[in-house]
């Protein structure tokens, strides 16, 4: 028994005719008919009466239409759950972001992709980038959205959003006074920072920075997540240098000042390789480049 038997005989109980039949299913009458027949055949059981007038159904064929109609409905229910899946519109995605994203760009991130695509499941998950690395490698994570690209040969990145960094004092420093600074203006500051192990690549990308003018930053503290370092510039322990993106973060008791010739940091969403194919995470990263506006350089 094949879907077209089915319909073909749904469309000879709606119309009562075979000539119309035929037509509605394009076939001619011959080959409406002997579908017709062969399905009577494997049921073992007449499914229509046929007079001169009209066809009508037997009872038979009447419990039989119940069924033909919900397995047609089914089965076209069955082909736009796989073309939906194959355009990235159901499934489960789960999602990994550094803290300080939370504050600004991962909602509105999240909240658009669940307008668009309100069938997939989201997991979102905080985790610093080694976590995140290790996660998708460990297939754990489909997405991360981390600073800087990772370096590992079975993961891609794409850059987001492309930021400079900024300085982040404490509010009564004198050096908030100024409208912008130089990068020799923090040189004599204590500065905190991430241990160089969890973030190495933004690590040294300050260290070189500040290399180019003569010093090396005398990092007194230690913390892994940008709100907690940004905290402790509150607290006036040092001075941090997080991109512009996390000015976001208003805490009480810290300031932001533009910083000449300030590098440029990238926010990046990173997958498996192997997962680059995968509609869901296509459709993702789709929306993550319309909401943070990828290219669109310093902001």
């Amino acid at each position: 028994m094949e879907l077209r038997h089915l319909r073909h005989f749904v469309a000879l109980a709606e119309e009562e005719h075979f000539g119309r039949a035929a037509e509605r299913v394009f076939v001619v009458q011959q080959a409406l008919s002997n579908s017709v027949r062969n399905l009577e055949e494997e049921v073992g059981v007449p499914l229509v009466l046929r007079t001169t007038r009209r066809v009508q159904l037997t009872p038979a064929g009447q419990e039989f239409l119940v069924g033909a109609r919900e397995t047609l409905a089914l089965a076209g229910q069955t082909v736009e759950r796989a073309r939906r899946a194959a355009r990235g519109e159901v499934g489960r995605l789960t999602i990994g972001f550094v803290s300080g994203l939370a504050f600004g760009g991962l909602p509105e991130i999240v909240r658009r992709f669940r307008e668009l695509y309100p069938n997939v499941s989201v997991d979102l998950r905080e985790l610093t980038a080694h976590e995140q690395e290790a996660g998708l490698r460990g297939g754990v994570l489909d997405v991360g959205l981390m600073l800087l690209p990772v370096r590992a040969a079975n993961l891609d990145s794409r850059p987001l959003w492309r930021q400079p960094l900024v300085a982040a004092l404490p509010a009564g420093h004198p050096l908030a006074r100024k409208r912008k600074l130089k990068i020799s203006d923090l040189a004599p500051e204590p500065f905190v920072f991430f241990p160089r192990q969890l973030r190495a690549t933004y690590f040294d990308q300050v260290m070189r920075w500040c290399a180019g003018a003569d010093f090396a930053p005398n990092v007194v503290q230690e913390a892994i997540e940008i709100p907690t370092l940004l905290s402790l510039v509150a607290a006036g322990v040092g001075v941090f240098l997080p991109i512009e993106f996390f000015n976001r973060l208003s805490l009480p008791g810290v300031v932001y000042r533009p910083v000449d010739d300030a590098p440029l940091v990238d926010i990046v969403a990173v997958w498996r390789r192997d997962e680059g194919k995968n509609p869901v995470v296509r459709a993702f990263l789709s929306v993550a480049e319309e909401m943070l506006g990828a290219g669109s350089g310093q902001s």
